[in-house]
């Protein structure tokens, strides 16, 4: 359960104590200061979840071909999203805070309902910094994927943090994920399909993700926090994707029967290829473009990702990610079954989000 008390809450907290600090200070200054200047108010500074960023020293020389650069999330620096490259063009926070109800009932109501009589695979895609290209990018490709190489058009709903979709895509927050996956169970039979879920953001090496799209004040979300999401709807069969460092650390959680829990990294090393000049991360590029390319077969895919990964890590001298698997009881023939009778399509190369 969320509480006031909850970590996961202290981000929303420390927003309404910077919002009434501002209102306070801008009372003070219309009644007693000099004559305003009439501009567009700047948005309330809010309190963001601090992430930690290392970008290994690496000569771009070493690294193999069709890499994306190495940067992992960890505990070594300090990076912060800044309120002041919220766009020009773009709502208001306040505007994209309050219309995120109706945002996430348009994408809803803009699915494709299933195709009865077989397994049909529903997506959420959900890309969590606001302040890196890469978690958006990886979102869109999902969609992308999910459209043409497997042949279900309208069966993904992306929730995403970024200046670029601030008017078009929903927020990935949690609220909008639980909206999402209440959605989704209208529409798909929860007893046959197969839910996908893929994560992409920042992680921590307490096991939180970073929800943030600064300054809107965000909840972000952990192992129990996205267990308890999860267990809240009834869907049999899930691929559940978390795209971060020591994302590891869900898999304890997220495990079990009818569910293929997939991540980036060991629950105590970090991942790569997240950065301000990356297109996509080390996962997404081996899993997500080179191996769901070469094969439909998402746990053959991890297999060839894994190997990838290990390679270019390998070739930069980091310290191995070592990515994760926990295959459920029932979810690897569920998964062939779906092959069966999916109009798989051919490869569909990655392009960043524009």
């Amino acid at each position: 359960m969320r509480s006031l008390l909850d970590p996961r809450r202290r981000t929303a907290i420390y927003a309404l104590i910077s919002f009434a600090t501002g209102a306070l200070l801008t009372v003070g200054l219309l009644r007693y200061g000099p004559e305003p200047v009439t501009a567009r108010p700047e948005p309330p500074a809010a309190a963001t979840a601090v992430v930690p960023v290392v970008a290994p020293s690496v000569p771009s020389s070493a690294r193999p071909a069709d890499a994306p650069s190495a940067m992992a999330a960890s505990d070594g620096g300090d990076a912060e999203l800044d309120a002041s490259a919220w766009p020009d063009a773009a709502p208001t926070p306040e505007q994209v805070f309050s219309a995120q109800p109706d945002a996430v009932r348009k994408a809803i109501d803009k699915l494709a309902p299933r195709t009865r009589g077989k397994p049909n695979v529903y997506a959420i895609a959900f890309g969590g910094d606001g302040s890196e290209d890469v978690f958006r990018n990886e979102a869109e490709y999902v969609d992308v994927l999910m459209s043409s190489r497997f042949g279900s058009p309208g069966h993904t709903l992306v929730l995403e943090n970024n200046p670029a979709s601030l008017a078009t895509r929903p927020l990935a927050s949690w609220t909008n994920l639980e909206a999402a996956l209440d959605g989704l169970a209208r529409v798909m039979d929860p007893r046959e399909d197969i839910l996908l879920l893929y994560v992409a953001t920042h992680g921590g090496d307490d096991h939180s993700l970073l929800v943030d799209m600064d300054p809107i004040p965000l909840d972000q979300l952990d192992p129990e926090g996205l267990a308890e999401i999860l267990g809240k709807h009834a869907f049999r069969w899930k691929v559940v994707v978390v795209n971060a460092c020591y994302s590891g650390g869900f898999v304890p959680k997220l495990r079990g029967t009818g569910t293929l829990v997939l991540t980036s990294a060991r629950s105590d090393r970090t991942s790569f290829g997240c950065g301000a000049d990356s297109d996509i991360t080390y996962f997404g590029r081996a899993w997500l473009a080179d191996g769901l390319n070469a094969t439909p077969d998402f746990i053959e895919a991890f297999g060839k990702a894994r190997t990838e990964i290990a390679t270019w890590e390998a070739k930069e001298s980091l310290e191995a990610s070592e990515p994760q698997i926990d295959v459920g009881a029932g979810i690897e023939d569920k998964l062939a079954a779906w092959r069966k009778t999916a109009k798989i399509g051919p490869a569909v190369p990655f392009k960043a989000a524009r």
